[in-house]
């Protein structure tokens, strides 16, 4: 049962608020709304906005559009208002959101598990280039986001996106979002448990349910059963990790709580093994008591990761146990450490099949419609139908014979990706920045194209695994402070007292192996024009002081500032 403010669905006994105000947590009896999110999702369900965007929004235009669902409540169906051309990054945090909104949307459309076909990738490219001006970007959720769009376009846009098995279904908002899954669920040799199953019955009983949405804020889920751990399990609200338990055999492990932005917390093993046919009951218990207990007053601390930092995961499993499965989780393994440094399935790979796949690097998540078209009929005429996006921003085509595998790769070369790419552009990644965002401060796709394409130029023989990660602002969608290089942007006075673009730097973040947040050097900034000076310094410091084997992260934890600045 949805939990409402006449019915909390959990065992605990209501206790009155009192004139205290208490984290606005449902469970306790904190049920008025404590700011504005909160009481227009108490106002109207969120999901309920289509039926105004298709009869109302999409016939009478923007200017008709009430401002709780402009910039509230159509979210939950992937829109967003895109950034007015023009404000520089200085005013983003003075202007009113009305002076920043531009008359267009950005359109989110959700790939749970990454999994798309030839057909649908290419439904996404006729999109792209009917309706948003060619641009397409990968996100490192595995999600393909479409620029440009109009308020008269949408109904038609989610007909096609549809006819296909897509959705922009709460692709945003407070509710449970894209579900990430292992590319190569499935398919890979290596593979300890297929998820896929798990993340098909998540996503058909509750995506869409108003059941959970509306959650105190944003649930990201993660589930892989590959030995890479190739979904960032470590900063996801609820992750279940590929384990084999000694007495029950391939399962997963649970982790909770992990999240970024200004207040980073890598999530903690609850030390339960769950079957794959229990997953998705797990996870409703975990959004359950996200709903119920989730602080609900400020929105700075409505993330899941602030609950489990009170709570502790022993606690947390008890609630879990206790209020919501009524059962005790079975006890289990944490995960080997990550099979390979490389996280993302670049390459030419065999599967169980025999068959191949293949892993392409686009530079830092930047496609367009065109070109997605081109891939999906590459792929088609390599003998595939099966494609998938990764969390790193690259793609993969599946079941490829052996011997089309080499005019594969030709072919994605001929479009500008690589099968073999530079560490610079395996590993770099950046959040859509000022072009489009209404929280940027500085610009991030062209400056990350630019740096890759510099360094693969200045050091060409550099063949170490790196991650540098782009942000245009503190709220870490590209994941900086887990990079070897984190840059998050800001503005800056260059040598001449004049005021540019640049960045903050995080040095040593990383997930899997030692996974940790990077360090921040003590005044440690750089502008945009110095970025590849700066960069190449810095490797070349770690190439010179490295020990033998070491990681760059483990290396720029042990380093001197001077060797780092």
């Amino acid at each position: 049962m949805a939990a409402t403010p006449e019915q909390p669905a959990t065992a605990t006994p209501r206790r009155k608020a009192g004139r205290h105000r208490g984290e606005g947590q449902w469970a306790m009896g904190h049920f008025t709304p404590l700011n504005g999110n909160e009481q227009f999702k108490k106002d109207d369900d969120s999901l309920n906005v289509r039926t105004r965007i298709e009869t109302i929004y999409s016939k009478r235009g923007f200017d008709s559009i009430d401002p709780n669902d402009l910039r509230g409540r159509m979210r939950w169906w992937g829109l967003y208002t895109q950034r007015k051309p023009g404000i520089d990054g200085g005013k983003t945090a003075v202007l009113e959101p009305e002076e920043l909104d531009d008359r267009y949307f950005m359109l989110r459309v959700r790939i749970d598990g990454g999994r798309l076909t030839t057909a649908q990738l290419r439904a996404i490219g006729e999109v792209s280039q009917e309706y948003a001006r060619g641009t397409a970007d990968i996100t490192d959720r595995q999600n393909i986001q479409l620029h440009w769009i109009r308020i008269e376009d949408v109904p038609a846009i989610w007909q096609k996106l549809e006819a296909v098995g897509l959705s922009t279904t709460e692709a945003c908002g407070d509710c449970p979002r894209v579900i990430i899954g292992s590319p190569v669920a499935g398919i890979a040799a290596d593979e300890i448990i297929d998820g896929s199953p798990a993340v098909d019955e998540i996503h058909d009983r509750y995506i869409g349910s108003k059941e959970f949405s509306n959650l105190p804020r944003k649930f990201k889920t993660a589930i892989s059963g590959s030995p890479v751990q190739d979904v960032v399990h470590e900063i996801n609200d609820i992750a279940f990790v590929g384990v084999v338990h000694p007495e029950h055999g391939p399962g997963f492990d649970v982790w909770v709580g992990g999240g970024l932005s200004t207040n980073p917390r890598l999530a903690e093993r609850l030390g339960a093994w769950v079957p794959l046919d229990e997953v998705a009951d797990v996870w409703a218990g975990v959004v359950g008591i996200f709903r119920d207990y989730g602080y609900r007053r400020l929105r700075t601390r409505a993330r899941l990761k602030f609950l489990m930092a009170d709570w502790g995961p022993a606690k947390f499993r008890q609630v879990l146990e206790d209020e919501y499965l009524k059962r005790p989780l079975v006890d289990g393994p944490a995960p080997d450490e990550p099979s390979s440094r490389w996280r993302d399935h670049v390459g030419v790979h065999q599967q169980q099949d025999g068959r191949f796949y293949v892993g392409f690097a686009p530079r830092v998540g930047r496609v367009d419609g065109s070109t997605l078209a081109k891939i999906a009929d590459l792929a088609a005429a390599h003998g595939s139908d099966r494609l998938r996006t990764t969390v790193e921003q690259k793609m993969i085509i599946l079941d490829v014979e052996q011997d089309r595998v080499e005019s594969l790769a030709a072919g994605l070369e001929a479009l500008g990706f690589q099968v073999k790419p530079s560490p610079f552009r395996r590993g770099t990644m950046a959040c859509t920045g000022i072009e489009y965002c209404k929280l940027a401060i500085v610009e991030t796709k062209a400056r990350g194209a630019a740096l890759i394409e510099e360094l693969e130029r200045r050091l060409p023989e550099f063949d170490e695994p790196l991650t540098i990660n782009i942000n245009g602002c503190p709220n870490a969608c590209a994941r900086i402070q887990t990079a070897d290089i984190g840059l998050k942007g800001q503005l800056m006075l260059d040598g001449d007292g004049n005021q540019v673009e640049g960045f903050q730097v995080h040095l040593g973040g990383a997930l899997g192996l030692e996974a940790g947040f990077g360090r921040k050097v003590r005044g440690l900034k750089v502008t945009s024009a110095e970025l590849p000076d700066y960069v190449e310094r810095v490797l070349g410091k770690f190439q010179e002081e490295r020990e033998e084997d070491e990681r760059f992260a483990t290396w720029a934890a042990r380093a001197s500032a001077e060797s780092l600045s």
